[in-house]
C-alpha cells in the first residue's frame, strides 16, 4: 500500500482554492459602478462645483452612470443654467432622481430634473412651480416678463432635447404648475418611478441614450453604488456661501477692526475681525452681490464712525441703522428667497451694531466731559509747593516740574499752593493753610 503523495495533495488543494478565488473575483472585477451625488437644500455656486466634479470623476472612472438625487426648493438662476449645461454636455449618462418619498424638485430643481438623460421620481414626491420670483420693486414688469420668457424657452428647449413633455415644462415656468410622481409618468415628464436605488438601477438596465461621443447602453443591474461625499473644501464653501453666514462674517469683521483701531493693542478683536472680513469677502464672491446695497452698508459704517466724532444727538446713528437695513436687504441680488439674507438675521445684526455704537458713544461723551488727569490741563486742582517766598510771582513745584506762578496773596517758602488756572506757561495759584 502506497503512502499518499504530500506534494500532489498540496497542489490539489491550491488548485481548488485558486478556482474558488477566480470564481469570486471575476464577477467583482467586472461589476459595473454607478456614482451617486445627493443634492439637498438650495442650489448655489457650490452645487455647480459638486456637479461639475462628479461628472468629471464619473467620466474618468468609467462609471455606467451618474445619479443626481434631488431634494431642493430651488436656487440661483445663473447657477442652474451652469448645472444644466454641464449635464447636457456630459459624456456619461446622468440620471436625475427626486427622492426619497416626501422630497421635491421645485423652481430651479425642475430644470435639473428635466435635463437628465433619464429622469425618475420616488413615490410621494413632486416637482414643478418653476415660475421666476423677484424682489418687489427690484425688477420692472418688462424685465420680469423677459426673465420669464427666457426661463420658459430654456426649459422647453431642454425638455425637447430629452424627448419630454415640453408643454408641461413651459407651464411649470409660466403658471407655476406642479406635478406628482404618478402624474409625471402619465404626462411624460419623467421616465419611470423608482422606490429606491436598487429599483432605479433595475429600471435603468439596458436602456440606451445618446451622449456627445455617441450612443451608450447602460448595464446597471447589480451595479455597485459609489456615493460621492463632499470634500472638505466643498463643505467649508457650502457653509460660508450661505448668505446669512456671509453677512454675519462681514459684520463681525469690520466691528472687530474698529474695536482694534479704538483700542490699539487689544490684538484679539483685530485678529478675529481680519479673519472674518477676509472669509466674508470670499463668501461674497460666491454670491450675486448688488453693489448699491454694499455701498449703503459702507455708508452706514461711515455714519456710525462719525457718530463717535461728531455730537449729532443720535441722528447719525439713526441714519446708519436705516442705511444698513436697506443695504442688507438689497445686498444679495437674487430672485430666490432661499438665497437672500433673512430679515431676522439683518435685524439682529443691525440691533447689535446700534447697541455697540450707542455704548461706544456714551463712553466717548463721558470721556469728553471727564476732567483731564494727565498733561498740562491735568495740573488744575493739583497741590504744589512754593520753591521760594513771593508776594505776587514766584516758582512752584508741582507734578515733578517747576512752574512760574502768580498769586493774589503772599506765599511762604515751602508753603502748599493749589493750582487754580493755567495761562500760557504760567500758573495761577492760591496758598493753602
Amino acid at each position: 500500500m502506497k503512502s499518499p503523495n504530500p506534494i500532489g495533495k498540496t497542489l490539489g488543494c491550491a488548485a481548488v482554492a485558486l478556482a474558488f478565488l477566480l470564481i469570486w473575483a471575476v464577477p467583482v472585477a467586472n461589476a459595473a459602478t454607478v456614482d451617486l451625488l445627493m443634492i439637498k437644500g438650495p442650489i448655489g455656486p457650490v452645487t455647480a462645483m459638486q456637479v461639475d466634479n462628479a461628472i468629471q470623476d464619473a467620466e474618468q472612472d468609467g462609471a455606467e452612470a451618474l445619479i443626481i438625487q434631488l431634494d431642493t426648493p430651488g436656487g440661483l438662476v445663473s447657477t442652474t443654467h451652469e448645472i444644466t449645461q454641464k449635464i447636457l454636455n456630459a459624456n456619461v449618462p446622468v440620471v436625475t432622481y427626486v427622492a426619497p418619498s416626501g422630497a421635491s424638485a421645485t423652481s430651479a430643481g425642475v430644470f435639473i430634473l428635466v435635463s437628465g438623460h433619464f429622469a425618475a421620481m420616488a413615490p410621494g414626491t413632486n416637482a414643478g412651480a418653476a415660475h421666476p420670483v423677484t424682489l418687489e420693486g427690484q425688477m420692472d414688469s418688462t424685465m420680469f416678463e423677459k426673465a420669464t420668457n427666457d426661463a420658459a424657452a430654456n426649459i422647453k428647449a431642454i425638455a425637447q432635447k430629452r424627448g419630454r413633455n415640453a408643454e408641461w415644462a413651459e407651464r411649470a415656468v409660466r403658471s407655476s404648475v406642479s406635478i406628482t410622481s404618478h402624474e409625471a409618468i402619465d404626462s411624460n415628464v419623467v421616465n419611470f418611478i423608482a422606490g429606491d436605488l436598487e429599483d432605479l438601477l433595475d429600471s435603468l438596465n439596458l436602456r440606451v441614450t445618446t451622449l456627445p461621443k455617441g450612443e451608450d447602453t447602460l448595464h446597471t443591474a447589480g451595479a455597485l453604488v459609489h456615493r460621492i461625499e463632499p470634500s472638505l473644501r466643498e463643505r467649508v464653501l457650502s457653509v460660508v456661501s450661505n448668505p446669512n453666514i456671509a453677512y454675519i462674517l462681514m459684520s463681525v469683521g469690520w466691528i472687530g477692526i474698529l474695536i482694534e483701531l479704538y483700542n490699539p493693542g487689544a490684538i484679539f478683536p483685530g485678529i478675529v475681525g481680519a479673519i472674518s472680513l477676509i472669509v466674508g469677502f470670499y463668501s461674497l464672491q460666491t454670491l450675486p452681490i448688488n453693489y448699491a446695497g454694499l455701498a449703503l452698508i459702507i455708508l452706514a459704517i461711515i455714519l456710525f464712525i462719525l457718530e463717535l466724532k461728531i455730537v449729532s444727538h443720535g441722528l447719525l446713528t439713526m441714519g446708519g441703522a436705516i442705511s444698513m437695513v436697506i443695504g442688507s436687504l438689497m445686498l444679495i441680488d437674487s430672485p430666490d428667497p432661499a438665497a437672500r439674507i433673512s430679515l431676522s438675521v439683518i435685524l439682529a445684526v443691525v440691533g447689535t451694531v446700534v447697541v455697540f455704537f450707542v455704548f461706544g458713544l456714551a463712553l466717548a461723551m463721558k470721556a469728553r466731559l471727564r476732567k483731564p488727569v494727565t498733561g498740562v490741563e491735568g495740573l488744575v486742582g493739583q497741590i504744589g509747593v512754593a520753591r521760594e517766598a513771593f508776594d505776587t510771582e514766584g516758582m512752584v513745584h508741582v507734578a515733578g516740574e517747576y512752574w512760574q506762578a502768580e498769586s493774589r496773596s503772599p506765599v511762604s517758602e515751602g508753603g502748599r499752593v493749589e493750582i487754580l488756572e493755567k495761562h500760557g506757561m504760567k500758573l495761577l495759584v492760591k496758598p493753602l493753610p
